[in-house]
């Protein structure tokens, strides 16, 4: 990654609920660390915007206002909405990102979104003027596009800042840019510390799914922070799927899609130009 006209810098932030690793390489070590700065600075404004655990981000306000009537929100969250909304219709509900109330049931989100009866992500309306409303009470989780979603924009910092090459790494979402390939390293659910297979990245984003660090025991059945809306069930077990594709946001969601439809991802997956990679015991 580093030529010998170049330096590189390399940091981390606890931030998405996880550990954000940014890494750039350009001609200036002052520029670079602005740039990873306002990298930074992007991954934090889009978690401000879409946390379902914030109660004064926008997922939040749209959860506890637009059953009632049209809630504006910014650009960027809409953008998120069109998309999970359009791959949502794609795969028929595989992916589904009104899966609130049954994590927040599991207790994986905040108890006020466990809603009786909620309504689904059909029930969800885009309008005009980044307006949006609930057809029915129901709520809203963006963690399984979201994350994927603020890589991109760190790289679009990083890239219009200078940076010659660089990596931006989300707790396995991650998405790479520069003359050189990185070499992304896989790990299977039953063994955690050893790769399995390594993957070549270049100009192009990976992301991992897995019930593997989440999975606990809740009245007496086992759930995690996955759900499999076609079965209304929990993902548990020794899986993990990695997607990878040109845009981080959309392997972090085509992930729930092979998880949930594993006959159905084939499709979406040559369609969106990605490739899979799953790991069970």
């Amino acid at each position: 990654m580093i030529s010998c006209s170049s330096v590189e810098i390399r940091r981390c932030r606890p931030l998405l609920g996880t550990f954000v690793e940014v890494k750039a390489s350009g001609p200036n070590e002052a520029d670079l660390h602005r740039v990873v700065s306002a990298a930074f600075g992007a991954v934090e404004r889009i978690q401000g915007l879409m946390s379902a655990h914030d109660p004064s981000s926008e997922l939040s306000r749209l959860n506890s206002e637009a059953a009632w009537g049209p809630v504006a929100v910014s650009r960027d969250t809409f953008s998120v909405l069109q998309r999970a909304q359009a791959l949502a219709a794609e795969s028929g509900g595989a992916f589904d990102y009104a899966v609130a109330p049954t994590l927040a049931r599991w207790g994986m989100l905040p108890a006020h979104l466990s809603l009786d009866d909620p309504g689904g992500w059909r029930d969800v309306r885009l309008l005009r003027q980044r307006r949006v409303r609930f057809l029915r009470p129901l709520a809203l989780d963006l963690g399984g596009i979201a994350k994927g979603f603020a890589v991109d924009k760190a790289l679009e910092v990083l890239r219009a800042g200078g940076a010659t090459a660089a990596l931006v790494n989300a707790g396995g979402d991650l998405r790479v840019f520069g003359p050189e390939p990185f070499l992304v390293h896989l790990r299977h659910p039953c063994r955690p510390g050893s790769c399995t297979q390594a993957v070549e990245l270049s100009e192009g984003a990976l992301a991992t799914s897995s019930p593997c660090f989440t999975e606990r025991l809740w009245r007496r059945q086992r759930v995690s922070h996955l759900v499999n809306p076609l079965r209304q069930a929990a993902i548990t077990g020794s899986v993990s799927v990695s997607v990878r594709a040109g845009q981080c946001w959309l392997a972090d969601a085509l992930t729930k899609v092979v998880l949930n439809a594993p006959a159905l991802a084939e499709r979406l997956l040559a369609r969106h130009e990605a490739e899979a990679f799953v790991f069970t015991a």
